[in-house]
């Protein structure tokens, strides 16, 4: 197997010529007619016992060439795209052009990455925020680990009230009808988390223990459910049990339980330092995202738009593997956001556009700036992925191909050696006055905010997203 020519005359796209020799050729089609010969039948002849000369005068001379081309093509043209060092994006087109008595030759069409120029990636302006840490950003976070920590309290000798968690039995009926989705058992509601739709969670309360009872309401006309949207319902209910969480005490032995510190003052010390680290990482992101709108606008090129349709496709797919392993089947979710895949492929699609540029622009950095990873540098991620997925190094190696390791972390250079390079000022900020600047840029580059939620007590660290 050889590459013949590669044309690049048309934009974005270039064309292979490969030539498949005959022997090669051949020996696949000899293969074929003998795993499928048993199975043919011929006049005049057993099933199976019927020469191939004859099979291919009756069935065609090229009967078994599809199924050998099917075997030898894929490997033949990864030959050819590594050879010609071309960057597909695309599936090939592939066109048989010649099968005589030299071998083959087939033609592989495929969209490639486009040409890019990048007008400045210096000195570009970033500003970090420095957060403020207030004793009430202290006490937030100190009054989550307290909620963590609180004792859970059966209640039997009063009725349920605001902030109980009730177990009940229940069942919707809509013009005395039953609907889907509308019976559980067990189920457990905290009582004012407005879990439920408005007057469902006050109608509980009041309620004791082992009482069974009607709860009336009127379903919004927003409701996701299209058969019971705008309309009354009536739940038949059955109160289990009522629990209550206790708090532990703000003082030095909770800080003992919950920490390293022997004193109160000491732990929030601790919160506050942690507040400050993981805002630091946040602030370091935001200056990256800042860093990279600056050289996506100074970004030239023209892009296929199957580069976007396949990054589209990565960003849903990830997304439903993410709500997979949160026990959320896709399907379903769809059924009760009244969401369709079309327009949550909808949704990815400007974040998607971004991830190509800032991906095209950092190569392009790579490049001029001939950034490189060293045998060491790909020698220690593979030892990183092995810690984090918990496998051998050499299982991580026969899975994680090289060459795209060695892309990923020129590419992660590019971005320090931007960040080198451009002017940061540093901007005191409050937390909230932080928090609501990450949520508009959030909104603004990705138009959704659910892959950007983080909880206030873990580590944010979303650096990767904006080059992978």
């Amino acid at each position: 197997m050889s590459l013949k020519s590669v044309d690049t005359s048309e934009k974005n796209t270039a064309v292979l010529e490969i030539e498949i020799a005959k022997n090669i050729f051949d020996e696949t089609v000899t293969k074929i007619f003998r795993a499928k010969a048993a199975n043919m039948s011929v006049p005049g002849f057993r099933k199976g016992k019927a020469p191939r000369n004859i099979i291919e005068k009756m069935y065609g001379k090229g009967v078994f060439y599809e199924e050998a081309l099917n075997e030898l093509l894929p490997q033949a043209v990864d030959e050819a795209v590594a050879e010609s060092k071309i960057k597909q994006v695309s599936r090939p087109e592939i066109d048989v052009k010649e099968i005589d008595e030299n071998g083959v030759v087939v033609t592989a069409k495929f969209t490639v990455k486009p040409e890019v120029e990048i007008k400045n990636y210096k000195n570009l302006e970033a500003s970090k925020t420095v957060v403020i840490v207030s004793p009430e950003d202290i006490d937030k976070e100190v009054e989550a680990v307290r909620k963590r920590n609180a004792r859970s309290i059966e209640i039997t000798d009063r009725p349920a009230q605001k902030d109980d968690e009730v177990n009940i039995d229940f069942e919707g009926f809509v013009d005395d009808i039953p609907f889907e989705g509308g019976k559980a058992d067990g189920h457990k509601l905290k009582l004012g988390s407005g879990e439920f739709i408005p007057g469902f969670e006050d109608q509980i309360t009041g309620k004791n223990i082992g009482d069974e009872f009607d709860v009336n309401v009127t379903f919004p006309e927003d409701y996701h459910g299209e058969d019971v949207k705008g309309k009354e319902a009536v739940f038949k209910v059955k109160l289990n049990e009522i629990r209550y969480e206790e708090l532990p005490e703000l003082d030095d032995e909770f800080a003992q339980d919950v920490s390293e510190f022997d004193t109160l003052e000491a732990y929030r010390e601790d919160v506050k330092s942690k507040i400050k680290e993981r805002n630091n990482k946040r602030a370091d992101v935001s200056v990256e995202e800042q860093l990279v709108d600056g050289i996506i606008a100074n970004l030239e090129a023209d892009i296929p738009e199957i580069m976007i349709t396949n990054e589209v496709d990565n960003q849903f797919q990830d997304y439903a593997y993410r709500m997979q392993s949160q026990g959320i089947d896709m399907d379903m979710y769809m059924k009760y956001t009244g969401m369709t895949a079309e327009a949550m492929r909808g949704q990815f699609k400007d974040n998607a556009e971004r991830q190509v540029k800032t991906r095209l622009a950092l190569e392009k950095i790579v490049a001029l700036e001939n950034i490189e990873a060293s045998e060491e540098d790909i020698e220690k991620e593979y030892d990183k992925m092995a810690e984090a997925y918990k496998m051998e190094k050499d299982q991580i190696k026969e899975r994680v191909d090289a060459n795209m390791l060695k892309e990923d972390i020129t590419v992660r250079k590019a971005v320090e050696f931007v960040k080198e390079n451009a002017n940061i000022t540093e901007v005191e900020k409050t937390l909230k006055e932080f928090e609501e600047e990450l949520h508009k840029h959030n909104h603004d580059h990705h138009g959704h905010d659910h892959d950007h939620d983080h909880d206030d007590d873990e580590d944010f660290d979303d650096g990767e997203d904006i080059y992978e």
